[in-house]
């Protein structure tokens, strides 16, 4: 008999917790030559979140972990994954829009020779189209930019071997972007569609323009690509035409005793390559930060206690 181990990462979603494990044993008893556990993070939550799951851990295989303190997601999936002992696992969120019902189709998928089996969503119920549409440029983003090729509306929803998550647990990133690790590592991979559903209960934990998403997408693009710091030579030989250029239109204008433009254009220049300056050391600045917090040798996570089912 195998193990399935299930991580979620979570903070404050006591009223999605009970539906989500019911969906999961259901999804499970499908399943032959399977037995499970689930492995929930808790990021710090203030709500009833731990007392609900003390209570479902008298009825099913429940594992706790609370943390110290809020770390956020990533450093939360890692402390499951570390503490998990299934032959392959299972990472999705506990907000009920990723079906659990899947979960037989990832299976398959494994069985079938496939390490990493990512979930590709073909339709995003309850987001908006603008979400969709920024949600879509930057996946082309960090693909452009990046060396890796992430599917495109695949999101943190997958099944990992244990071959390749010991693999991705080997990285010594201080900040790692597990979505792109798990492209990263290579192996045989595939695909199961699905259609997203709407939030089960309470509110998005990440909305849009909030620092999760737009860290996620600054780590997705400097956490595998070099190629944005090639961006300050692009820069900086496109601003060397620039000024070439104003050098000819100035000459052109003394040569033939017509008035030399004033504030305007300086103030038009000295913006423009401000902005190529600044943009530059910004980018620059993104690689330095995480150097810095590479070096400081700190661990990505404290964990409180860890309450087991055994």
């Amino acid at each position: 008999m195998k193990l399935l181990s299930i991580v979620f990462s979570f903070k404050n979603e006591e009223k999605n917790i009970e539906p989500l494990v019911k969906r999961i044993s259901s999804a499970m008893e499908k399943i032959q030559g399977w037995k499970y556990e689930l492995i929930f993070v808790n990021d710090d939550s203030t709500d009833n979140s731990e007392e609900v799951l003390l209570d479902l851990q008298k009825n099913f295989p429940i594992k706790i972990i609370n943390m110290s303190r809020n770390f956020g997601i990533d450093p939360c999936v890692l402390a499951g994954f570390r503490n998990t002992d299934g032959d392959a696992i299972i990472y999705l969120h506990t907000d009920q829009q990723d079906p659990p019902e899947i979960i037989p189709d990832l299976i398959k998928k494994h069985e079938e020779g496939n390490d990493i089996v990512h979930t590709v969503r073909t339709k995003r119920k309850g987001e908006g189209k603008f979400r969709m549409f920024l949600t879509k440029i930057a996946y082309r983003i960090i693909n452009t930019l990046s060396d890796i090729n992430l599917p495109v509306q695949a999101g943190d929803y997958k099944l990992i071997s244990r071959k390749a998550l010991n693999e991705i647990l080997k990285q010594k990133e201080f900040r790692p972007y597990v979505r792109g690790l798990s492209v990263w590592v290579g192996f045989n991979q595939d695909f199961v569609y699905y259609e997203r559903e709407a939030r089960g209960a309470g509110e998005s934990k990440m909305p849009l323009l909030s620092a999760g998403p737009i860290t996620d997408f600054i780590n997705g693009v400097t956490s595998y690509s070099l190629k944005p710091l090639y961006l300050g030579i692009v820069f900086g030989f496109f601003s060397m035409i620039i000024s070439f250029l104003l050098i000819i239109y100035a000459l052109y204008l003394k040569f033939n005793q017509l008035a030399i433009p004033g504030s305007t254009s300086i103030i038009i220049a000295i913006s423009f390559f401000s902005g190529i300056l600044l943009l530059t050391l910004g980018i620059i600045g993104i690689y330095l930060a995480r150097i810095f917090e590479q070096t400081k040798g700190r661990e990505q996570y404290v964990i409180k206690n860890i309450k087991d089912y055994k």
